[in-house]
């Protein structure tokens, strides 16, 4: 448990909490199948998140979705796969017409995907590049931009920084950047099943009190950040949009350091036991001036960078035609391997519905390592005000 500036510490009361409202986000949004899951944590690199052993009909559904965009007239000229992993992508650009590819991958992996491309004769149109997107170079502008970055509650691990390096190094103006737009989500949960497998356990354990260990089993099981699957019984109100994010205008400085702040009225009476984050993206083409109002492809405004609002209760929400496609990883969805993150309280705090339940969430590049996620949680509740920090690594 790590102490606060004036003196509290995860899960202890803190004085004072904002009062500042911020939107609720109803979810009415088109969906597609979510991708089968995986059961490694850890991978070669962020491409081999993109495919399971074997097919599904989400796999399908997920790799045939590039069709629907009018991708085929874009992919005609030059394609770049930032983190190609095992390069399946790379080739599914290639048969759809791309005339070049560049399949560019830091890890060892880039080995066995240039053995892939061989042997698939298609080492004509794929070339396959061993190295860091951000020390490799190329002699021509690319018009698309493909790349599985998403990492845990989106952030984590994530390869984005490396696709707007792609996009500012290379991207032709107009060109194709997929996905496109990308949203991250919190709500507040709660989950007695896991708080009794994890903590209520050592109360009575064959009739023996071994109620000294709930401290040490607390910290054990919820010091960091969990990666499960929860269902959308679990989610006690509307979530509320933490950052969103629009691929082709978004800085590696805007990364570093997200801070929302949030307000929630609980749906029911209920133990909140955590917050629970999950991310949506979106497969939409680039923005456009019309009007002198900037637009994507799909008629949304990009007039202000406030997409969402935070200081109503209405979502501002961006007009999707039929061909936009959205991959959800939310909790009422077809379950992904990404899953949600879930940041549990050390002592559950009991509400009633309509309670309000407010604070702040910043997310930040650890300096340990910057593909690790420094959270840091303030959240208050009944008059009473907490902190709760942790590091997703």
């Amino acid at each position: 448990m790590l102490p606060s500036s004036d003196g509290a510490s995860n899960g202890h009361p803190r004085h004072a909490s904002s009062e500042r409202r911020a939107g609720y986000v109803p979810r009415d949004r088109l969906r597609k199948p979510g991708r089968t899951s995986r059961a490694l944590r850890h991978r070669a690199s962020g491409q081999d998140r993109a495919v399971a052993a074997a097919a599904t009909p989400y796999d399908a559904a997920y790799f045939h979705s590039y069709s629907h965009l009018g991708v085929h007239e874009e992919m005609i000229k030059v394609v770049m796969d930032v983190g190609c992993g095992t390069g399946i992508l790379s080739i599914f650009c290639a048969l759809a017409g791309a005339r070049k590819v560049y399949a560019v991958d830091a890890s060892e992996i880039a080995i066995q995907a240039n053995e892939v491309v061989k042997m698939n004769n298609l080492s004509e149109k794929i070339e396959v590049l061993h190295g860091r997107v951000e020390d490799i170079e190329i002699d021509e502008e690319i018009d698309v931009i493909i790349s599985e970055w998403m990492g845990y509650m989106l952030l984590y691990e994530s390869m984005l920084s490396s696709v707007i390096t792609a996009r500012d190094r290379w991207l032709k103006p107009g060109g194709l950047i997929l996905p496109s737009h990308a949203t991250l989500y919190m709500a507040p949960v709660t989950h007695s099943e896991r708080y009794r497998e994890s903590i209520d356990f050592w109360r009575n354990v064959y009739g023996i009190d071994m109620s000294a260990m709930l401290p040490l089993a607390k910290q054990c099981a919820f010091e960091e950040p969990s990666v499960e699957i929860i269902s959308g019984e679990n989610v006690l109100t509307w979530p509320f949009v933490v950052k969103h994010i629009d691929c082709y205008v978004v800085t590696i400085q805007e990364l570093e350091c997200v801070t929302a702040r949030y307000r929630f009225a609980s749906m029911m009476r209920a133990p909140l036991h955590g917050f629970a984050f999950w991310f949506d993206v979106e497969f939409a083409g680039p923005p456009v001036l019309i009007d002198n109002h900037l637009q994507t492809s799909h008629g949304s405004d990009e007039s202000s960078s406030d997409i969402y609002s935070t200081g109503s209760h209405q979502r501002k929400k961006r007009a999707k035609s039929v061909e936009t496609l959205v991959l959800s990883t939310a909790p009422e969805d077809v379950p992904t391997h990404w899953q949600q993150t879930l940041l549990y309280l050390y002592e559950p705090v009991e509400v009633n519905q309509d309670q309000i339940i407010e604070g702040s969430v910043t997310l930040s590049q650890s300096k340990e390592n910057p593909r690790f996620l420094n959270i840091h949680l303030e959240y208050a509740s009944g008059g009473r005000s907490f902190v709760k920090e942790s590091v997703m690594r």
